[in-house]
């Protein structure tokens, strides 16, 4: 049982650990926050000098304000509608002042090992080598710094990088004039190709899927997509996602009316791709669609349609692994990316750990992340209290 005021650990001072800080100081835990940077905004420091940051700088957030903002700290009204990273990471930075989450931050400190004591709680390794012990831990460490790639038979002799080092069309590499793959369709795959593609860079630009996405557009009607289509609590799911894809010709959903392999689930059974530019640059022909890969062959690259292609350049937008360098692989991992947590933040016979932020939320974490730290400090303050580890696995099956 965590014991009442717990002494409190919270791993990550991006929008994860920020939200559970300031839940917890609303409760009036004690806490403290280790992040390893020198700065908060985790993914959306740009630049961000623990090499973990994702953003390149283009990046505009995919979600639109109304939907990204906390409920008790509204998005600025002179924001546009779908901010700049450089927005989000204002957003966040006058939110932790607004709070008084500074005060708690421990930065450049990061965890090295987080090790569970006999009878409960949990002893940590800092940077300095200091051992602290801790009653509630709290890891919202991420899930987009350890960059997945795919694999496919053979070689490729050209250059390769994964976008999570991508910058800009000249950083890391001089990207202008070239033979360029990108391999994935998420966000960033989108906004990647569709920058690479413009024809003052003088590209030739494919778009390579495997499981192939939906894309939605950013704008219904005039407005943002987001503030009109939204889930409700007051019909089934499964309702409410038949309703969503018999619109989805309407609104140019449908990946194969641009040439890409049909997506292998339905409309919002998983994170669908937002994007306006996408479906114009391939209906264009600035971008050639193809499906999987088939096989590397120096620079050479075949497809699963039979075709083949020469290309300077393989960047691979294919996604995160989920993980945990602070435990020890046995006691917490994520196999497959997959961890099993009951509300996605409580792992069964773990009463003395809890997650922020690990799943991909529709439209976008931010209000995700606000509600599990509610839950989060309710639960360190003793005004919740979890089922048995026999109904919690229950749950998470269903």
């Amino acid at each position: 049982m965590v014991p009442s005021q717990p002494r409190t650990a919270i791993i990550g001072a991006g929008i994860s650990g920020l939200t559970a800080g300031k839940m917890l100081k609303d409760y009036r835990i004690s806490y403290t926050t280790f992040e390893m940077s020198d700065r908060i905004g985790g993914n959306w420091a740009f630049g961000n000098p623990n090499g973990l940051s994702s953003a390149y700088r283009s990046l505009h957030i995919d979600t639109s304000k109304h939907r990204l903002s906390f409920k008790d700290f509204p998005v600025p009204d002179h924001y546009p509608a779908f901010p700049h990273h450089s927005d989000i990471k204002a957003y966040l930075d006058a939110y932790a002042e607004a709070f008084g989450l500074l005060q708690r931050i421990e930065f450049d400190n990061a965890v090295r090992s987080a090790r569970r004591r006999d009878g409960g709680g949990w002893l940590i390794e800092d940077q300095s080598g200091a051992q602290r012990e801790f009653d509630l831990l709290v890891v919202g460490n991420g899930h987009h710094w350890d960059a997945r790639w795919a694999e496919f038979p053979g070689t490729f002799t050209g250059e390769s990088i994964h976008s999570h080092h991508y910058i800009d069309p000249q950083t890391p590499l001089d990207l202008t004039g070239k033979r360029i793959l990108v391999v994935g369709i998420g966000n960033s795959a989108a906004d990647i190709t569709v920058e690479l593609s413009s024809k003052t860079l003088r590209n030739k630009v494919t778009l390579s899927t495997r499981s192939s996405a939906w894309i939605v557009p950013k704008y219904l009607a005039g407005q943002p997509g987001d503030k009109i289509f939204k889930t409700t609590p007051y019909l089934p799911l499964s309702w409410q996602r038949r309703a969503a894809q018999a619109i989805a010709p309407l609104v140019g959903a449908d990946p194969t009316k641009y040439g890409l392999p049909p997506a292998n689930h339905k409309l919002f059974e998983a994170h669908p791709t937002q994007s306006v530019e996408l479906p114009l640059r391939l209906g264009s022909g600035d971008v050639i669609p193809k499906p999987n890969v088939s096989l590397l062959d120096g620079d050479t690259v075949h497809f699963d349609d039979g075709t083949s292609d020469v290309f300077d350049v393989i960047i691979y937008a294919t996604g995160y692994n989920i993980t945990f360098p602070f435990f020890d692989p046995d006691l917490i991992s994520a196999p497959e990316n997959q961890i099993r947590l009951f509300k996605r933040m409580f792992k069964p016979g773990f009463e003395d750990l809890v997650f922020i932020g690990f799943a991909q939320a529709i439209p976008t974490l931010f209000p995700f992340v606000e509600c599990q730290a509610r839950l989060l400090a309710a639960y360190a303050a003793g005004r919740y209290a979890l089922p048995s580890v026999a109904e919690m696995e229950r749950v998470i099956d269903a």
